[in-house]
């Protein structure tokens, strides 16, 4: 199989506040836009796309009809500082405070309005411990 194109589709309970709150604080732009599903493409990056179908569209079977829950999803960024405070400013809850990790990431973590969870990532280089579970083409440098 070749892949065309990637992009996580969250089913939830409202379409447009969840397309609001990613063009608003994450630099999205709407590429298609209906009560019932949006597609966002990154501003910056035409390759970054995210879309949200609400949760009880007749598209969606009827056993998956549940809203998006236990899922985190990663944005590498370069600078996590800079965006780490417009978040604070806009009053978006704070689930794991801005951090240096070991394993090579400075990160935080904020959650969308559904609860889903944001991890803002910057790689940085890890620790002698983590350094040689990475590829040679992954380290972060």
């Amino acid at each position: 199989m070749k892949a065309t194109s990637y992009y996580p589709v969250l089913l939830v309970n409202d379409v447009t506040a969840s397309a609001r709150f990613y063009e608003t604080h994450f630099g999205f732009r709407s590429l298609f836009s209906s009560d019932w599903y949006v597609h966002l493409q990154s501003a910056t990056d035409e390759t970054v796309n995210l879309a949200f179908v609400a949760v009880d569209h007749d598209t969606v079977p009827e056993q998956g009809r549940r809203p998006a829950s236990g899922i985190i999803l990663n944005f590498e960024v370069e600078d996590t500082d800079r965006i780490y405070a417009a978040v604070q400013e806009a009053g978006m809850p704070i689930l794991r405070s801005l951090r240096d990790e070991a394993f090579g990431q400075r990160h935080f973590i904020t959650a969308d309005p559904n609860g889903v969870m944001i991890d803002v990532i910057k790689p940085i280089p890890p620790s002698a411990e983590f350094a040689g579970q990475y590829s040679e083409t992954a380290l972060p440098i």
